[in-house]
């Protein structure tokens, strides 16, 4: 494997690029039309040999496969189980995917196949019983007597995080229901990461991680690998290849190569809904990361500015109206990005009634103004109009 190379060093020479074409022949599909497409093809398809590249899961000691399976918004069982069948090992789900249907699949597929895989799942309770409770669901819905990694789901900060949390992990590890405990992550994990870190009790941390993100991140990342945390990376192609717009010829296996290349990162969780995809990801772990995937992902990155959130959490508490600003264009990215409008608009009804009638029309001047360029207004202006 290549040794890292600087992000710095690749996105300054993308700025004397020019921005490649925006057409992609991933463009925006029918998504249930190519699932339809993708199980009559799965048919005719032999698991054939594919090359895979291994990471241990930092002082878990478990071996997976660099690039990993996200099933957050997978539907349909064959892709899963074939994944297996190619050699991937880790896979991830959580409680609240589809409303826990996703955990009911991903454990209908894994059937007979459980020992051969690596498998995560999430709570969003929080609560030592509610989060135990959540925990014995899980399992049986997953068919399983334990989960390998158990996560908190979608921590920010360590306020996020309370005693009797921590506690919930540790009565799951001293009962044997789950193997090693950590946290999930979407924003300001250069805060969250380093008192991870500090706190000693976590084995794994969920963290999006991308080319886009803020050299803070990296640094928190690379800390956490330093000191023997297991590193899992999601979001790891900057707002998804369901929009023409953000789906540039190549972009997004060249973003999946440049997480699964990172030194400190053990494995990534693309999401894969049909058996394209999966054929796609798993060229990842087939060659390096190149001098042109650098060059695209410069490029990519001009491309997608003004559009995609990188999660980087300096908006928190700017917004007049009080406005999750980085989750909510997170929902927008689900719609956008992953063609799944339904998954946004259920995260966005979550909000509070004040939260969901706001306006960003009502505010003279936003008072958001991202470091990267991200048109918030106007992004935080769909997110109103297509989910509320």
């Amino acid at each position: 494997m290549k040794s890292k190379t600087s992000r710095r060093d690749f996105l300054s020479a993308g700025l004397i690029l020019p921005v490649v074409g925006a057409g992609s022949s991933l463009g925006i599909l029918n998504l249930s039309a190519q699932s339809h497409a993708g199980n009559a093809a799965s048919a005719g398809r032999e698991s054939s040999p594919v090359k895979l590249s291994y990471k241990t899961l930092g002082k878990t000691g478990l071996k997976v496969t660099s690039v990993g399976m996200g099933c957050m918004i997978t539907s349909d069982p064959s892709v899963v189980t074939r994944a297996v069948d190619l050699g991937i090992t880790y896979f991830d789900t959580a409680r609240s995917y589809q409303n826990g249907n996703n955990e009911r699949m991903v454990g209908a597929a894994l059937a007979g196949k459980r020992k051969q895989v690596v498998l995560s799942t999430k709570t969003e309770a929080r609560d030592k019983a509610r989060q135990l409770a959540e925990l014995d669901t899980s399992l049986s819905e997953l068919k399983t007597d334990y989960i390998d990694v158990w996560y908190l789901h979608g921590k920010s900060s360590p306020d996020d995080i309370h005693d009797d949390m921590i506690e919930a992990l540790q009565l799951a590890k001293q009962q044997g229901k789950a193997r090693f405990v950590g946290v999930s992550t979407h924003s300001n994990q250069q805060q969250l990461i380093p008192w991870m870190v500090q706190k000693g009790v976590f084995d794994v941390v969920l963290s999006a991680f991308n080319f886009s993100m803020d050299p803070a991140v990296e640094q928190a990342i690379d800390a956490a690998a330093k000191a023997g945390m297991g590193v899992v990376a999601m979001k790891v192609m900057a707002g998804g290849s369901r929009n023409q717009k953000l789906a540039q010829q190549g972009a997004m296996l060249a973003a999946l190569k440049w997480v699964a290349n990172h030194p400190s990162v053990a494995t990534t969780v693309p999401s894969m809904t049909d058996m394209d995809q999966l054929d796609e990801n798993v060229k990842a772990m087939a060659s390096p990361l190149s001098a042109d995937d650098h060059k695209l992902l410069a490029a990519h990155l001009e491309l997608i500015q003004p559009l995609y959130c990188r999660m980087c959490g300096k908006c928190e508490g700017t917004c007049a109206q009080g406005l999750p600003v980085a989750d909510v264009l997170r929902f927008l990215t689900y719609a956008d990005g992953y063609g799944e409008f339904a998954l946004g608009r259920e995260r966005f009804l979550q909000l509070t009634s004040e939260q969901i009638s706001a306006r960003c029309g009502d505010c003279v001047e936003c008072t958001v103004k991202c470091p990267f360029g991200v048109h918030v207004s106007r992004r935080m202006a769909r997110a109103q109009e297509l989910f509320a």
